[in-house]
């Protein structure tokens, strides 16, 4: 039977998602954007004294909101924050893995094992724990939605920043090998890979002209720079019974840049 495309396609009413990194920029984003779709939304905060109002802000909205302690790179912090998320919000139905992180803009003989280490922490191995420690509640429910942030870094080099595009493009085939394994326990795992957002983490790069220049022409289509909203909305409808049957996959968000 047919069906019709409606807005509750888009509802998630009665969800809850944790969402890492959800302090400020895009993180913050995504937490507000899942209050607005109806979901109540667990806050992985690096420092759980700073939400800057956030969790005010989504109780506003009418949804619950639980501040959590949760850097991605102490796992005891990981597995305790997906385990308040089930014990105080009742459930862990969507997990966003949005914490993450480059060294800053070094060349690759220069990279130093420490930064190295922290990298793949942050971005690789705290995706995959927090996955990890999301599974049996989902499994035993049925029923689970992960999106991790990749970025298109994981898709095209970027001089000064080798480990963190090998980085990316592991989250990116993590999520594959996620969607494959765990589909059989109703669980959709995609990836979303963002090009350059105006957010916090890259004013300081954006706030070089000519670097903001060169950025906006490799956005080949659309020569602008992305704002934080442009990718909540994609990670909102990924969780949304809008996309129950997409898996597997990264959905590029740049404006662009890869096409060339």
């Amino acid at each position: 039977m047919l069906r019709r495309v409606s807005s509750e396609r888009f509802d998630l009413s009665g969800r809850t998602v944790l969402v890492t990194g959800a302090a400020r920029g895009l993180g913050r984003a995504i937490a507000l954007a899942f209050a607005e779709a109806g979901a109540d939304v667990a806050l992985g905060l690096r420092d759980v004294s700073r939400d800057d109002g956030l969790a005010d802000e989504i109780r506003s909205l009418g949804c619950r909101a639980l501040p959590l302690q949760m850097d991605v790179s102490q796992l005891d912090q990981v597995e305790a924050a997906v385990a308040a998320t089930v014990e105080e919000l009742g459930a862990l139905d969507l997990l966003v893995n949005n914490a993450g992180g480059g060294a800053g803009h070094v060349p690759a003989e220069d990279v130093s094992l420490e930064a190295f280490q922290r990298t793949l922490d942050v971005n690789l191995r705290g995706t995959l724990f927090a996955c990890q420690a999301a599974f049996s509640s989902m499994r035993e429910r049925g029923f689970g939605r992960i999106v991790n942030i990749s970025s298109q870094a994981g898709l095209v080099a970027l001089p000064g920043e080798a480990v963190y595009c090998a980085a990316k493009a592991a989250v990116s085939h993590l999520t594959r090998c996620l969607a494959v394994e765990w589909g059989r326990y109703g669980i959709n795992a995609n990836s979303v890979a963002p090009t350059f957002i105006r957010t916090p983490g890259t004013e300081r790069s954006l706030s070089d002209p000519i670097f903001k220049a060169e950025v906006e022409e490799r956005i080949a289509a659309l020569h602008r720079i992305g704002e934080p909203d442009e990718v909540a909305g994609a990670v909102v409808f990924l969780c949304s019974p809008a996309a129950s049957l997409i898996t597997g996959e990264t959905l590029v968000i740049d404006g662009g840049w890869t096409v060339r």
